[in-house]
């Protein structure tokens, strides 16, 4: 009897998610549910179950039914061009700021985790963090709303990292991550960090925090938790808070999408004709041969090309639910559907691309306005 891959969650290596239901009870992420009534207006996220559970997102909503605040905290690791991974994490940021005028956004510029896991220099990292600012704006965030830094330039981060460093322990951190560098510890404790650092008090105190996150990210959340609990006596952290989603197949078939990976998927700085043509040549849930499909309908979920209509391209949820149908059907062809995305697709990154470079200087500006108020703050 063939063995079954046991559900892994990592954030710097190979995850595998067999069965996101596992995951609740694997992991004790919560449901979305019995939380969806009480959002007035979900995301396209949550109508169409990629963000497939949570821990105390109900914090977050009371906050915005109670007009209290509340910070949405995130990243990115600033290693290349944001790809459509990335991408996912921005939109959840971005629906959660809209919700309220009390919301304040805090993007980390994860360099630190950058040069431990991708050998990036400092130098080379802050080059890209501009261009993956300018993304983040170009999407819709609100600048006015967001404080944007650096790890390696922010104080408050490694001061936290370094006081939970005390109560943390090898064994604790191998049961979490297993065998790592040092390196990747370290980072791990400074994220701890970036999650907390929106509670103190020159940002307002403890508050809910929430984290969007894809479900490989889930083992910095339970730390961060645990952490938050160990210090509330000292400081009054509330823990944080998470919303995940789920993980985008690669274009081609394999079960995670990569920076890695060339081939397996494109950067919203793609040239638009090179992104058409690797959707083009993308792996698909369709049959063998056109009589198949047409005789027994192509496989929707398991088909990379689907996901890119699910999450990204499809903006309207009756587009998404034609596309489905129609390849379950079987009158939808493999080909077809891909000139239909590749062209989509090549009209969003031509449109992205005017959009985010119209923002580079809003970006830099962004950049140093944030320095300038989080210095302020620590003198």
């Amino acid at each position: 009897m063939p063995s079954v891959e046991k559900d892994r969650l990592d954030p710097w290596g190979e995850t595998f998610v067999g069965n996101y239901e596992r995951l609740h009870s694997e992991f004790g992420i919560e449901r979305m549910e019995p939380i969806l009534a009480r959002l007035k207006e979900p995301s396209p996220h949550i109508r169409r179950g990629i963000d497939f559970g949570h821990r105390d997102l109900g914090r977050v909503i009371d906050a915005v039914d109670q007009d209290k605040p509340f910070a949405v905290m995130s990243g990115i690791k600033p290693s290349g061009n944001f790809h459509l991974g990335t991408k996912m994490t921005a939109d959840d940021m971005i629906y959660f700021q809209s919700l309220s005028k009390r919301a304040t956004v805090f993007y980390c510029i994860a360099d630190v985790e950058s040069y431990n896991d991708n050998g990036l220099s400092f130098a080379e990292s802050s080059k890209i963090a501009v261009q993956n600012v300018a993304d983040i704006l170009a999407l819709g965030l609100d600048p006015e709303r967001a404080v944007v830094y650096k790890q390696s330039e922010e104080v408050r981060v490694m001061r936290l990292s370094a006081i939970f460093s005390s109560s943390v322990t090898n064994n604790m951190l191998r049961a979490i991550y297993g065998e790592r560098q040092i390196g990747l510890y370290v980072s791990a404790l400074i994220q701890m960090g970036d999650i907390l650092m929106p509670q103190l008090k020159e940002f307002g105190g403890p508050k809910p925090v929430l984290v969007p996150v894809g479900a490989d990210q889930d083992p910095h959340i339970r730390l961060a938790r645990d952490i938050a609990n160990a210090y509330k006596g000292d400081f009054g952290f509330v823990p944080p808070s998470a919303v995940y989603h789920k993980l985008m197949k690669s274009l081609d078939g394999a079960t995670k999408m990569s920076k890695r990976s060339a081939a397996s998927s494109f950067t919203l700085d793609e040239a638009p004709s090179s992104a058409a043509k690797k959707v083009m040549s993308a792996f698909t849930g369709g049959r063998a041969s056109v009589e198949e499909q047409r005789r027994l309908g192509g496989e929707a979920e398991k088909c990379p090309v689907y996901d890119q209509y699910l999450y990204h391209f499809a903006l309207e949820d009756d587009y998404a639910r034609r596309v489905y149908d129609e390849c379950y059907r079987g009158t939808r062809m493999c080909g077809d559907c891909k000139k239909e995305l590749a062209a989509i697709v090549k009209r969003y990154l031509e449109e992205h691309r005017r959009r985010r470079d119209a923002l580079m200087k809003d970006a830099e500006e962004l950049l140093k306005s944030s320095r300038k108020r989080l210095a302020t703050l620590a003198s």
